[in-house]
């Protein structure tokens, strides 16, 4: 039996619910019947074990389970009696006071909220729009060269040349032996010997580079170095040091000719520079094609949550918060990280929980009202795009179609999608072309 619904607040709820002790100890006595058939215990054969004695050894056992089983139905029918949409799960504690011979529970939930998504004909959204032209085909084969640099000893004659003067220059490697000191000590960290860093790649200090510069090798050198106050260096943050460097080896980068053989590096098998050309700018245009897309999502996304108005449940939020806790463990985990004692509170990830669910929702509301789920034909279409970037797209196939979760995972991408098309095909849309390096970010540095 259940009370009437309690409206505690916007979304939380409350239910009493009572039944009979008689029917626990009943079922109880039932389950307990059932463990004796195989229960045993030392001095009596199987399922001859006295009922006393399996009701000492599974009692409290099978009394929990059988109070769980009855309250969680009692619940679930509870509240499809009153059509209860209920968010995450129910908070039940027992009941101090019940009527004799009952046992009583109390069960504070929150539910589903009403989701009020406003005209979205009146919504402005501004998506991107961006090029591959042939200076980003140049770009990227330069950062393909340097990723396959050669290192030769300055200054010797070889197959490709001396490299110049035998002095440290921008783009050198340098090995160094260096020893650093406050006011005379020196300090943890401020001493290495054959330390190897390329000059103007930013990895030393300023003053460091500076002093490197120029120097020959078995040349020394001694000079200042002022560390940053946020120095990750917390003893020698802020201060002044004195550091002598001596250049051990010096090397110069031979970057390799774009020629039939840097071609048939990157998987052009006779080597055609104009097919490698081509290649390039295919896998770029998928690459900006997806960044585009992602980043017009984002702008549709943050054009719904302006829209929409709802109470987003705190029980789905602490749910979602625990998730993305445990995620991101697990990633960190995967790269090699120790973080078995690394403490990861939920709460840190509240503010992209709260987000992630209110979007959740909205989504929800958008895909039942207007019918924007997935179709079969768009899942399969979508396995096949990501499928062109594999040597054999058939794996890909199986991949997907092989284990319902991973089906699920682009059925939520296509649901997405959808939606994005939707609400684009509704609202007012502006589009600004943005440069390459904007879109791609980080990643389009050498």
């Amino acid at each position: 039996m259940a009370t009437a619904v309690e409206t505690l607040g916007k979304l939380e709820r409350r239910i009493t619910i009572s039944f009979p002790l008689t029917d626990v100890r009943t079922e109880v006595e039932k389950r307990l019947k059932v463990q004796a058939r195989t229960a045993k215990a030392p001095g009596f054969r199987p399922g001859k074990v006295p009922l006393k004695m399996v009701a000492a050894q599974y009692g409290y056992q099978i009394e929990s389970e059988v109070l769980n089983d009855k309250v969680g139905r009692a619940f679930n029918d509870a509240a499809n009696e009153n059509n209860l949409r209920v968010a995450g799960f129910p908070n039940i504690v027992p009941k101090e006071e019940a009527a004799e011979g009952q046992l009583a529970f109390d069960a504070t939930f929150e539910v589903y909220p009403e989701v009020a998504i406003g005209d979205l004909a009146a919504v402005e959204i501004e998506t991107v729009q961006a090029d591959v032209s042939e200076a980003e085909i140049d770009k990227t084969i330069d950062i393909l060269r340097k990723q396959r640099v050669h290192f030769h000893t300055k200054g010797e004659a070889g197959e490709h040349g001396d490299g110049g003067e035998p002095i440290a220059a921008n783009g050198d490697r340098v090995t160094v032996d260096f020893v650093g000191a406050i006011d005379g000590v020196e300090f943890p960290g401020g001493k290495a010997e054959g330390y190897a860093f390329v000059l103007g790649e930013g990895r030393m200090l300023p003053e460091f580079e500076a002093a490197t510069l120029g120097l020959k090798v078995g040349e020394s050198k001694t000079f200042p170095l002022s560390f940053p106050e946020d120095y990750h260096g917390k003893d020698v943050a802020g201060k002044t040091a004195s550091f002598t460097i001596t250049l051990q080896k010096l090397e110069w980068a031979h970057l390799p000719e774009v020629d039939a053989e840097f071609a048939k590096s990157l998987g052009v098998a006779d080597g055609d520079l104009v097919k490698m050309r081509e290649d390039i700018k295919v896998n770029l245009q998928r690459e900006v094609a997806g960044r585009v897309k992602a980043r017009n999502k984002e702008a549709v996304m943050d054009a719904l949550i302006k829209v929409a108005e709802l109470d987003v449940p705190k029980t789905l939020i602490a749910q979602d918060s625990e998730r993305l806790a445990e995620m991101t463990r697990q990633d960190m985990a995967q790269r090699g990280m120790n973080v078995k004692d690394v403490p990861f509170p939920a709460e840190l990830f509240a503010d992209k929980a709260e987000r992630r669910v209110r979007l959740g929702l909205i989504l929800s509301q958008l895909v039942g009202d207007n019918k924007l789920q997935a179709t079969p034909e768009q899942v399969k279409a979508q396995i096949e795009d990501f499928a062109q970037s594999y040597e054999d797209p058939r794996e890909v196939l199986k991949y997907y179609y092989s284990d319902r979760r991973r089906l699920g995972e682009i059925e939520a991408l296509v649901l997405e999608e959808n939606v994005v098309t939707y609400v684009l095909g509704l609202s007012k849309v502006t589009s600004k072309a943005v440069a390459f390096d904007e879109l791609m970010g980080s990643n389009a540095q050498a």
